[in-house]
């Protein structure tokens, strides 16, 4: 099988074109199975194709497995999945192969590919992606076997390391971010828009610092109502946020919208009701739930996932340490990734790799062993001595295993039998000549 990988992240791609290919979770499986199709039908033709996608905030990526890498297919179709030209997506974008996608899904599972170094999130996102992935019946033994490593590299990293020890998260920058606006964040009223885990996160970190007023905006009350009780907020559906805007000081919006909530008329309309008081803003979405507009108003503050890079790279020093330990970790899971890859790869000959040849073995073998027993049990029920039937049962198991071994002895050349022999002997003898017998 091959093994391939195309993404874009924020190290390649800006924001905006980002957000063309951000996945909602519940859109992963109908999108694994257009992209399996497109497969399907071009000039590569995978029918068996595995695929797995993962979008989160900072990242869109597809892996693939198949007996034929299909890169360029796989990124014509993204680049059409999100109305820019293949030209423009290569340009932004990375591609991988063989032991790379493994050593990069290894490091993106353990937080070393994050915005954020050493952040835990990305792995709950990454088992979600996976989970999806299997839903949609897009997931075989490769893929599966590579996701489930990266999730033991990923957790070895996280226990042997202190890779995550000296993180700051997004939600602790924005809070920072907002101290630096505000002198006392306990006077001041903060409103979220959603009701996510990153919102969940945000909020957590908000409310320790005890702010005036908290309130939830989401387009559910149901849930919205469930985490603004959590803190002791209220709650607004997402229709009336525009009327309540001016209200808040703080609005931080992490929403799966693939359209902008919060324009630029409806912040201008907050403003004046606000008297040109100051609006912090936080935009996490991808793609934006706040127009990008909204940042050159003169009293707005506005900060969206790009913007947070420089503030969670602080303690960068303390971890330097712990990333080589991350990264030689890595590398031993790498190493056992492609030692199991290799075991599957054809090898010349009509009986392809080393596991298809240890099953073949090991369903000869069973024939001859259910043979032989089936012929002892005859035995004994015809009355014959039980040291005779053990006798006859175990010569004949041995004259069978051993009957293709002695035809390649006697057969071919000098030269033929001479490595015929050697084979032999390292394979049946070494323990023997191990034990002095």
């Amino acid at each position: 099988m091959a093994v391939w990988a195309l993404g874009i992240n924020h190290h390649t791609a800006p924001l905006d074109l980002r957000g063309r290919f951000a996945f909602a979770l519940d859109q992963i499986a109908p999108t694994l199975h257009g992209l399996r199709q497109s497969l399907a039908q071009g000039a590569g033709r995978h029918p068996d194709v595995e695929t797995a996608i993962i979008s989160t905030c900072n990242r869109t990526e597809i892996y693939c497995a198949a007996e034929a890498p299909a890169l360029d297919h796989t990124l014509d179709w993204l680049a059409s999945s999100g109305g820019v030209s293949p030209s423009l997506l290569r340009s932004h974008s990375y591609t991988l192969e063989s032991g790379l996608v493994a050593r990069h899904a290894f490091r993106v599972a353990s937080g070393l590919d994050s915005m954020v170094l050493g952040e835990a999130q990305i792995l709950g996102q990454m088992k979600d992606a996976v989970r999806a992935a299997e839903g949609a019946g897009a997931l075989g033994t490769t893929l599966n076997q590579l996701f489930q490593r990266s999730f033991a590299v990923a957790k070895e990293v996280r226990t042997s390391t202190d890779i995550g020890a000296h993180s700051i998260s997004m939600a602790a920058a924005a809070v920072r971010l907002a101290g630096q606006l505000f002198e006392d964040l306990s006077k001041i009223r903060v409103l979220f828009v959603g009701a996510g885990e990153m919102i969940e996160l945000c909020a957590t970190h908000f409310a320790a610092r005890n702010p005036k007023q908290i309130a939830i905006a989401n387009r559910t009350l149901e849930r919205g109502e469930k985490l603004a009780t959590r803190f002791g907020g209220q709650v607004m559906r997402l229709a009336d946020l525009p009327d309540h805007l001016h209200e808040f000081d703080a609005v931080v919006s992490c929403t799966a919208s693939t359209l902008p909530i919060i324009g630029l008329g409806a912040v201008e309309r907050a403003l004046k009701k606000r008297r040109h008081r100051p609006i912090f803003m936080v935009d996490l979405a991808v793609p934006r739930d706040i127009e990008p507009e909204v940042k050159q108003l003169e009293d707005v503050y506005l900060y969206t996932v790009d913007d947070l890079a420089s503030v969670v790279q602080t303690a960068q020093a303390h971890r330097q340490a712990a990333v080589a330990q991350a990264e030689a970790i890595i590398d031993a899971g790498v190493q056992s990734f492609m030692h199991w890859m290799e075991l599957r790869t054809p090898a010349a000959g009509p009986s392809g790799g080393v596991v298809p040849l240890i099953r073949q073995l090991n369903t000869q073998t069973d024939e001859w062993r259910a043979l032989e027993i089936a012929r002892a049990k005859k035995l004994l029920a015809k009355g014959e001595d039980i040291d005779t039937v053990l006798e006859a049962l175990s010569r004949g198991l041995t004259q069978k295993m051993l009957h293709g071994t002695m035809a390649e002895l006697r057969a071919g050349d000098a030269e033929t039998r001479a490595q015929t022999a050697q084979t032999v002997s390292r394979l049946f003898l070494r323990s023997s000549s191990r034990n002095g017998l």
